[in-house]
């Protein structure tokens, strides 16, 4: 009887390390393939169009173009043919200097789906790069946040804590998104370590006086962990973007936070 007992026993063990062993093959396959998708998708979809090379501009500079004559925009990225295949696209991120190269979404009414479905609609643990719809689509919100995953295999925002390092913060300032109608230039201002609240719904960024007493706390983080740039003179008037992305501790995120200098449209 013992035996038996003994031996049901030994079964659903090696059953339940069985199932374990297939879930962490799983999630290993998982971490490894990240973004592959993107990869392949990104070669259909790609032009041949160089991109420009882009000169950031001054902190006297930080102003809307408007006044510029015209001209046709040029994407190096096929962002309409995109937009038809996949409804939810409606930009494109892309950070000189990293392998941050993707389409942004935005899901209407599910601000959670993109965390584990690609912009192809397939469930996965790398998600997608989006933003939530408590920001418009056109990156004139006073703080516009971007959520990615901070995937092991180097892909989606993963490279975001390379800003980490002083030295390439210092020499890697550009930001760029494309949409169909303009090109936003930022440069980036600030990478740190900051806790898990929710920023959109922690702080009320429409009020000019929250916006400002904001960035100054943090110009406060400055210091030997944090790389901030607190010679910029970021007011109301200058739209920001926040990159967000896990940072290994589920009570902190990883923010990379830039300003708008330039549009092109």
């Amino acid at each position: 009887m013992r035996k038996k007992i003994w031996l049901a026993v030994g079964t659903v063990l090696i059953t339940a390390g069985i199932i374990c062993a297939g879930i962490g093959i799983k999630f290993y396959l998982d971490e490894k393939n990240a973004g592959d998708d993107y990869e392949k998708i990104k070669t259909e979809e790609s032009t041949v169009t160089p991109e420009p090379e882009i000169v950031p501009e001054s902190k006297e500079d930080m102003v809307r173009d408007t006044e510029q004559p015209k001209k046709q925009l040029v994407l190096p990225v096929d962002l309409e043919g995109w937009m038809k295949k996949y409804p939810d696209v409606y930009a494109w991120i892309r950070i000189p200097g990293t392998d941050i190269d993707y389409p942004i979404v935005q899901k209407e009414g599910d601000n959670s789906y993109y965390l584990n479905h690609t912009v192809e609609g397939k469930k996965k643990t790398e998600g997608a790069i989006f933003t939530e719809d408590y920001n418009t689509r056109d990156f004139t919100d006073p703080n516009t946040v971007i959520y990615g995953h901070n995937m092991k295999n180097g892909s989606m925002f993963r490279q975001l804590h390379r800003y980490e390092d002083r030295k390439f913060f210092r020499e890697n300032r550009e930001i760029v998104i494309y949409q169909t109608d303009q090109i936003l230039h930022y440069q980036i201002f600030a990478a740190y370590v900051y806790d898990s609240r929710h920023l959109l719904l922690s702080f009320d960024f429409s009020d000019p006086e929250v916006f400002e007493g904001y960035v100054e706390s943090i110009y406060e983080k400055k210091g030997m962990s944090n790389n901030i740039d607190d010679s910029m003179n970021i007011t109301a008037e200058n739209p920001i973007i926040t990159l967000s992305t896990c940072n290994g501790n589920d009570d902190q995120r990883y923010l990379v936070q830039a300003v708008l200098l330039s549009i092109e449209n």
